[in-house]
């Protein structure tokens, strides 16, 4: 897994400079060009109707498909360039490496404030319509990647406050791990990252109480709008889990490394696919193709208008 191998440039003598194609490398990319193609059409979803860049859930939805897509093509480049062993300015690599931690992090916290957005929904109906709106929406966003350089810049200020001079004019393979040089900077970095899901997911756990009690003692047509909230914020957990299960990814193959490399290999293999490519899957699940208005225009653009039996004007009425 690019963002999460613990392998410097020339720290793993025993994996050649030069190195083939094989069947795990072509699947990745077989599975980021489809996640970036539904993403892609999503996104193009979004942009076409104006009912959608309307409203605050769907403006946060996108955002998501957004990062999440910032996040595959840069996580992937990281996967080929570390695959290959082939170096790059060091400068550069940091440039990338904010880049990557900081949308990394946008999806859980984009997902915690989408989960209080369902429970504004369902439990303060009323209210809704004055709380979640447009403008709010663009507010949060700024306010989610505020809160993703924070993380990020306390990682970079401890790096650079240990790093020599020197270390800036070399050339190495690239890696997130890179800017970790003394155990207790990535210490400082796991903390920080628990605390974030920590409070993000006692959000959701509150949310997701909170749902749970309405739909107890709501009416037929309200109780099947709160089941729908539960089971997305549920999905959002389950997501929200799986981010979590990442940042101690790093350990877990560094001890492996030190023990069997061609474990190690496949072990990071097998992260990059489960922890990386996963999460990111099931955010259209929960809020493309769940959602009937948005699927129904999003199959016109991906059968690129071919199919007459499907309107793209569904989502305005």
């Amino acid at each position: 897994m690019a963002t999460n191998s613990t392998a410097q440039n020339g720290s793993i003598g025993s994996i050649p400079a030069q190195r083939k194609l094989n069947e795990q490398v072509i699947i990745v990319q077989v599975l980021v060009g489809i996640f970036l193609y539904i993403n892609s059409i999503m996104i193009f979803t979004f942009c076409k109707k104006e009912a959608f860049r309307t409203n605050s859930r769907y403006i946060l939805f996108a955002h998501i498909l957004v990062c999440d897509c910032i996040f595959l093509v840069i996580s992937d480049l990281l996967l080929l360039l570390s695959y290959f062993r082939i170096p790059m300015p060091v400068g550069l690599c940091l440039l990338i490496c904010a880049v990557v931690l900081i949308v990394q992090l946008c999806t859980p916290l984009t997902l915690t404030v989408m989960s209080l957005e369902r429970y504004v929904a369902i439990c303060l109906p009323l209210r809704h319509a004055e709380i979640s709106t447009p403008s709010r929406a663009f507010l949060t966003i700024i306010v989610i990647h505020a809160l993703s350089y924070i993380r990020v810049m306390t990682s970079f200020s401890a790096f650079m406050a240990t790093a020599p001079l020197s270390f800036y004019s070399t050339d190495r393979v690239c890696t997130v791990e890179m800017i970790i040089i003394l155990e207790w900077q990535g210490h400082l970095r796991s903390a920080i990252s628990q605390l974030y899901f920590l409070v993000m997911s006692s959000i959701i756990m509150f949310t997701y109480v909170k749902i749970m009690a309405v739909a107890k003692v709501a009416s037929a047509d309200n109780k099947k709008s709160a089941s729908k909230g539960l089971k997305t914020v549920l999905l959002h957990a389950i997501q929200l889990f799986l981010c979590l299960i990442q940042l101690w990814c790093p350990f877990i193959e560094m001890a492996v490394m030190a023990i069997d490399l061609s474990l190690f290999i496949n072990l990071r293999y097998a992260d990059y696919i489960i922890f990386i490519l996963a999460p990111r899957c099931l955010i259209p699940l929960v809020y493309g193709l769940r959602d009937d208005k948005f699927v129904s225009v999003m199959k016109y653009y991906l059968l690129f208008g071919l199919s007459k039996k499907i309107s793209p004007v569904v989502a305005d009425q």
